[in-house]
C-alpha cells in the first residue's frame, strides 16, 4: 500500500467528483478527535502568524478541511497526498463548497506530495502540527512500506518546530507502536523525540489511539 498507482486507482474507484462526491475516512471522522486537535491549536496560538498545519496522506478525508472550518485561531492547513487523483478530487470538492474558515485569516490548500520528501516542501522547523490519520498504518503493512514509514517519521521530525506536535491516529496497540516510534525517532541524529499515547476510544468494536510525538533539538 505504498505505491502511488495503488492509491490513484483506489480513489478513482471509490470517489466521484461534483455533487456525488463523498469524503472517504480511514478509522473515524473529525468529530472523534476534533476537540483534542482544537484544544492543541488554541494552546499553540501565535500572535504574529497563523499556525502551520500539515495533514499527511490526506486522501479524500475531511480532516484537514475540518480543522480549517473549526479553528478559531488562524491556521494555514496543507492537505498533502501522493495521489494526484485524491488531490484533484479534494480541490474540486472544496471549490464547489467554498467552506467558510473558522478564522478569516486561515488558509487551506491541497498539494501532491511524497511524504518521504517533506523537507523539499517545508523548511526545517517550520511546521507546528502534523496530522497522520492512517498513513503510517498503511505504510507499515509491507516490508518496503516499513522503510518508508521510518523516512516519513524522520521527515516529520525534521520539519516540526521544537514546540510542534505530530499526531498519529492508529488502531495499532501501544505495545507495538510505542517501541517502533521510539526506535525510529532515535535514528534521527539531530532530534530528540518524546512519545506519548492517548486512547481515542472504541468505534465499531475497534480501539483507536492517538500517538503524540514532540521534538526537541539535541543540544
Amino acid at each position: 500500500m505504498d505505491k502511488k498507482a495503488t492509491w490513484d486507482r483506489f480513489y478513482a474507484e471509490t470517489s466521484s467528483s461534483g455533487t456525488n462526491f463523498k469524503n472517504f475516512e480511514w478509522f473515524f471522522s473529525f468529530e472523534a478527535v476534533g476537540h483534542s486537535i482544537m484544544a492543541l491549536l488554541e494552546n499553540r496560538a501565535k500572535p504574529d502568524a497563523p499556525i502551520c498545519v500539515l495533514d499527511i496522506g490526506c486522501g479524500t478525508s475531511d480532516l484537514g478541511p475540518s480543522v480549517y472550518r473549526h479553528s478559531v485561531v488562524p491556521v494555514e492547513v496543507t492537505c498533502a497526498d501522493i495521489s494526484p487523483v485524491a488531490v484533484r478530487l479534494m480541490e474540486d470538492h472544496v471549490r464547489t463548497l467554498t467552506p467558510r474558515p473558522g478564522n478569516p485569516s486561515s488558509a487551506l490548500r491541497f498539494a501532491e506530495m511524497d511524504c518521504v520528501q517533506l523537507s523539499q516542501h517545508f523548511a526545517s522547523r517550520s511546521v507546528d502540527l502534523i496530522l497522520d490519520k492512517g498513513t503510517t498504518d498503511a505504510l507499515l503493512r509491507s516490508k518496503e512500506g516499513k522503510r518508508k514509514a521510518q523516512l516519513v517519521l524522520r521527515q516529520c521530525l525534521k520539519v516540526l518546530r521544537s514546540s510542534g506536535s505530530l499526531l498519529q491516529f492508529s488502531d495499532e496497540d501501544p505495545d507495538a507502536r510505542l517501541p517502533w516510534l521510539e526506535t525510529a525517532a532515535r535514528e534521527q541524529k539531530a532530534i530528540a523525540a518524546n512519545v506519548g499515547v492517548q486512547e481515542v476510544g472504541k468505534l465499531r468494536g475497534v480501539s483507536y489511539y492517538c500517538y503524540h510525538v514532540t521534538s526537541d533539538p539535541v543540544l
